[in-house]
């Protein structure tokens, strides 16, 4: 597919889902490929996925993660030992059938997920106490033939990390997914400016075979639901399939308990959505490629500008900040926009006026406001400035969120928030009749319980939906990308 010739970006407000896809190809993160529902990451989308990886790399290796890769094709027998698995994931595989010009004698499922792989080798290197906990995590991208596509949210292709981890028990094994599901989070806080509501998903919305998973779901400007990452107890049931077993401490045989757990680049598109405007994109300065582009003003009539300007760069770049000096003949009102379009956190402008007066234009991108401030400890002051950027991102998102969780006591409440899509509908639901709530939020509403939060202390005790007494469960609802 042919990328499109984007000359101006629709509305944010008007049509959310045009205004998306003219920022994604305008601000250069990405093209269409020409395949459908694949895109080739453009070297500024890329980038946004590397500082995600530097970001978890540091964190996962700090708990004792290490990265491995593991093949991209699983033989169909090996996906087929856990029936649950590929139950979850059949519609969705792409099927390879034939090497070179010769059938295949077995046919070949390119990853969907690695679990079955992952599981076929620990294995063999699993067999005493001694060799657990196993922890690896694997960078990589799998394919689901997805029938709808959006860049970034939901392709056929796409980038992520999985991690898999075996324990002696299940205490431990719960206790590390949790902790995985914490580095998401704070990931979503202290990198992507995106807050997130963290909680266990309801039995119809877990992972395909795991016997519990843990979200973190976000909320996008037209206040439907993400979800950006996910956390999975396995149990035993994959290594009793598999056949991994080890002696334990008291020389009797068991299975080891089994977490898996992963983000992707779904997390690209949260981003974009969540702080993006009508000029385009808006990055937070702990992920933004460049945090700084400085732009001379009338350079070529002052040669102390420029020298000034290459200045304050090398100082920048001594305090680890990401910085662009653009010095290019090109106009500085094309400079302007095309650096709002990109989302570059911060603009400085030195101009032989500003010399004069020792001072430089500072231009904040996510607030469009404008600071004059001394050219001297500037760098000091521009370190200072991204810190606070970022926060005020964060907490403008969090507001949002905040704002657009509504307690529902009764069935109108529910129909209000869901029916005119206000946000996330906080439900008390019963036990015994959940399934069927859920059933009838699907249909009535297309909604799809979200997350059932970590403090699931109740607000009252009848059903939201029913009006039943005897609600135990706090469930949270939207409508879904």
């Amino acid at each position: 597919m042919a990328d499109k010739k984007v000359t101006s970006i629709t509305s944010k407000s008007e049509n959310i889902t045009q205004w998306y896809t003219d920022v994604c190809l305008k601000a250069e993160l990405m093209s269409y490929a020409n395949t459908k529902g694949f895109i080739n990451y453009r070297p500024d989308g890329y980038a946004l996925w590397e500082e995600i990886q530097s970001y978890l790399n540091e964190k996962i290796k700090a708990v004792g993660v290490r990265n491995v890769y593991l093949p991209s094709l699983i033989p169909m027998s090996l996906l087929q030992k856990e029936k649950d698995h590929i139950s979850g994931f059949a519609p969705e595989c792409a099927v390879v059938t034939r090497g070179g010009n010769k059938q295949l004698a077995e046919e070949m499922v390119v990853r969907p997920t690695s679990e079955t792989l992952f599981c076929d080798h620990f294995k063999d290197i699993v067999h005493s106490y001694n060799d657990l906990p196993v922890k690896y995590n694997q960078w990589c991208s799998v394919i689901r033939w997805e029938k709808t596509t959006r860049p970034f949210l939901r392709g056929s292709e796409f980038l992520w990390q999985e991690g898999h981890t075996l324990h002696q028990g299940e205490e431990e094994a719960r206790a590390f997914a949790l902790s995985i599901l914490r580095i998401y989070n704070n990931m979503g806080r202290d990198l992507l400016a995106v807050p997130f509501l963290m909680g266990k998903k309801p039995e119809s919305e877990k992972f395909a075979g795991a016997v519990d998973t843990y979200t973190i779901e976000a909320l996008m400007p037209d206040c439907q639901a993400l979800q950006c990452g996910t956390t999975h107890y396995l149990g035993t049931g994959f290594c009793e399939a598999y056949g991994i077993k080890y002696l334990g401490k008291d020389n009797k045989i068991a299975y080891p308990h089994y977490t898996s757990w992963g983000v992707s680049t779904r997390l690209l598109g949260a981003l974009i959505m969540v702080h993006g405007d009508d000029e385009g994109l808006v990055l937070p300065p702990k992920i933004a490629p460049t945090q700084v582009v400085i732009i001379p003003i009338r350079a070529d009539s002052n040669p102390d500008v420029l020298k000034a300007c290459r200045s304050l760069e090398e100082s920048l770049k001594a305090k680890k900040i990401r910085v662009l000096l653009d010095d290019s003949n090109k106009s500085p009102g094309w400079k302007f926009s095309q650096y709002e379009m990109k989302g570059i956190p911060l603009r400085i402008e030195i101009g032989p006026k500003d010399l004069e007066k020792g001072q430089a234009m500072l231009a904040k991108r996510y607030n469009n406001s404008k600071d004059f401030l001394p050219l001297e400890g500037l760098d000091e002051k521009v370190a200072v400035l991204l810190e606070e950027i970022h926060e005020g991102m964060y907490q403008k998102a969090l507001k949002f969120l905040n704002d657009h969780i509504f307690e529902c006591h009764s069935y109108e409440e529910v129909k209000d928030v869901i029916g005119n899509q206000k946000g996330f509908a906080k439900m008390m639901v019963k036990s015994s009749t959940q399934a069927e709530v859920e059933k009838k939020m699907k249909e009535e509403f297309n909604a799809t319980p979200r997350v059932m939060p970590f403090d699931q202390r109740p607000f009252q005790s009848k059903d939201s939906y029913t009006g039943e007494e005897g609600a135990e469960n706090v469930v949270i609802f939207a409508r879904a990308y």
